[in-house]
Parts: C-alpha cells; structure tokens; sequence
C-alpha cells in the first residue's frame, strides 16, 4: 500500500516489472530537470510533486516512489480514487488479462471511468465512511450518479461547492488531453480530495474571515438573514414555540449576512457587512409568534433547507478541492489523442454536473 512518512511525502512501493519500472521512468520523464515540452510541463500542476525514489536502509532492494501526500493540508480529507478510461488494460495485455480486466468492469467501455473507492467524512458521527472496490462494479449506468454523489454527502447535505470545484479542475486535464498526442494512459486514475470538517470551511467576505463562533442570527425565520451552514444537527419546534437549533459537537460555525447589506454588494467594494450574533450554547432563540409544527413543515423548512446548505457563488472562494492524476504504470508514448481517457472524463464531467443540476 502507500506508506505516509513523516516529511509530508507518500511513499509507494515499486510494482514488479515491467509496470513500476514503468511508472518510476514516466515520473522521470515528467519530472526532468532538463524538461522544455510544454506538454510535459503543464502536466506536473495535475500530478503529486516527484522527489525520486528511496530504499529503506535494511532493504536496498525494495523501491519506493517518493510523491507528494496530496491529503496533508486537509484536517478531515475526503478521498476519492476513480479510474479514468474506456479500457483498464493497456495495448500490450494478453487475451487472458484483457478479459479479465474487461469482465471486472463490463461497463467501463460505456461509463469510461469507475469507482475504485472514497472515504467520506460524516459530520454528525465525527466518523468516516468507506467504499471498497466492490462499491464502484457495483454501479450501473442508471445508479452511477448516486453513486458518485455520495462521496460528496457529508451526512447533512451534499457539498455542491467542493462538486462545483471538482468539475473546474478536471476541466482543466481535460483540456490538456485535448491538447496532447503524445502520451496514451490506461488504467490511471484521478484522486479527489476534500475538507470534510465544518471548522475548516471558512468562508470570506471582501477581506473578513468569520471567527470560529457559535452564533445564531437573530429573525432567522423573518427573512431578513441569508445563512450558510451545514452544520445544523436538528430543527425543531418544541411545544411552546420556540425554535431549538441543537448543534452537533465540534460544529461550531454559522454565517450570517444581512439580506439588505446583500442586496447592496456591488457597492462598498463588493464587502458586505455581517451581522453576527452570539448566543450561548444551549440557549434558544426565542420566536416572538408562536411556530406551529405545520409552519415548519409547511413553510420554513423548505425554506432553511435552501439557505443552510448553498452560498451564492459570488462570496465563496472556491472550496478545497483537489484533483490529481495518479497511477502511471501503464502510460504508453503515442501519436493520437487519448481518446477513450477523454471519453471517461468527459463522462464524469456530465455526470457531476447532474448531481449538481438536480
């Protein structure tokens, strides 16, 4: 497997021949100091940085590939390995591995990328949820969507910014493929990572940065307060009208704008003015008419569904996502397109941009 060493490096150990020697001599390639191809230039931005190879001092003979451990700066990383590509096996396989690569995935030819596994972070739990191989062949054209989804599900709502985010990058491989006839990838993948915890979304506004605190705004229900969170564990209406939002331990961040201070942003700069205010954890904010569980259902929830989860796209820095090639020990000089590699990207851009659409 992949070992994390203490440097802030993975270290990954050479596969048997021909395909880590494979792998080391494509990093090498790339990594040249004596590198001038554009192509190969602009590469290395969507692959973990190469530091070359080691060997642990009592066994020379074991290799390692030392790379960048592209989860590091994350506090809560949620990862996710997809394969990209209408064939897993490489123009050289045999009769005998390219049935059994095509008989693990019958459907990659027509899906071009597959699920290879995620971890996601699940906020209320504090825990993680994972998905082995078995989860992606599990996936079909119809559930594929859903599929992939859940990696962006954190238990409370669906991260459409780190979705939005994931489209923009794998954008940008996509243009590079479109612009490269030299090199053919099989049975390479894409690494999605993002940052599962609350604490370390912060969202700014012009130049202010939310302190980490509890607050919950005042006339939440009036209308007047535009809200980001995905933090809330509970709403509910206890039987003498007031409104408890119970928050989940470790959760500790609401932002709050002031609609009319909204409304204005094109003035002052684009800086808005926050109204943000404390309330003691465990207080409630009281409603001064009494909410009626129907008002809840009728009306409110609907309504704080929307604005709880979605910032409008315009004071949100883009989230922390990143997405890197990985994988190279089937990576074939060429003198096309790569075009099944393109037909899988593209597919998984289609497919995001639905989850996000819908």
């Amino acid at each position: 497997g992949i070992l994390q060493h203490p440097d802030g490096t993975v270290l990954k150990q050479l596969q048997p021949p021909p395909r880590g020697p494979r792998e080391q001599e494509f990093y090498n390639k790339v990594y040249d100091s004596g590198c001038c191809d554009s192509i190969l230039l602009e590469l290395r931005e969507y692959l973990p940085k190469y530091f070359g190879v080691w060997s642990p001092p009592a066994a020379p003979n074991d290799t390692y590939l030392k790379l960048e451990d592209v989860t590091r700066k994350f506090k809560k990383p949620c990862i996710m390995d997809v394969k990209i590509g209408q064939k897993s096996y490489d123009p050289y396989a045999s009769a005998e591995k390219i049935q059994q690569q095509v008989s693990k995935y019958p459907l990659m030819e027509e899906i071009g990328f597959l699920v290879l596994g995620m971890r996601v972070y699940h906020v209320c739990t504090d825990s993680y949820e994972t998905q082995n191989q078995h989860y992606g062949r599990s996936l079909t054209k119809e559930t594929v969507k859903d599929g992939v989804s859940k990696f962006f599900h954190n238990g409370y709502c669906l991260r459409k910014d780190a979705v939005a985010a994931s489209i923009q990058k794998i954008e940008k491989i996509l243009e590079w493929f479109e612009g490269q006839e030299q090199l053919n990838f099989y049975a390479s993948s894409l690494l999605f990572v993002y940052e599962g915890s609350c604490q370390a979304t912060t969202v700014r506004l012009g130049e202010v940065t939310l302190a980490e605190k509890r607050v919950v705004p005042r006339g939440l229900l009036g209308g007047d307060i535009l809200e980001y969170n995905n933090n809330i564990h509970v709403i509910n209406s206890t039987e003498n009208g007031k409104i408890e939002a119970s928050v989940s331990k470790g959760l500790s961040k609401f932002y709050a704008l002031h609609k009319k201070a909204y409304s204005k942003r094109h003035h002052h700069h684009g800086q808005l003015s926050l109204k943000v205010e404390n309330l003691e954890q465990g207080n409630v904010w009281k409603s001064s008419t009494c909410i009626t569980q129907e008002h809840l259902n009728g009306n409110v929830l609907p309504q704080l569904e929307k604005v709880f989860c979605h910032v409008p796209a315009e004071i949100k820095e883009s989230a922390n996502v990143e997405v890197r090639m990985i994988d190279f020990a089937h990576v074939f000089p060429s003198d096309t397109r790569d075009e099944g590699y393109i037909y899988g990207l593209k597919n998984l851009i289609t497919v995001l941009q639905n989850i996000l659409d819908n």
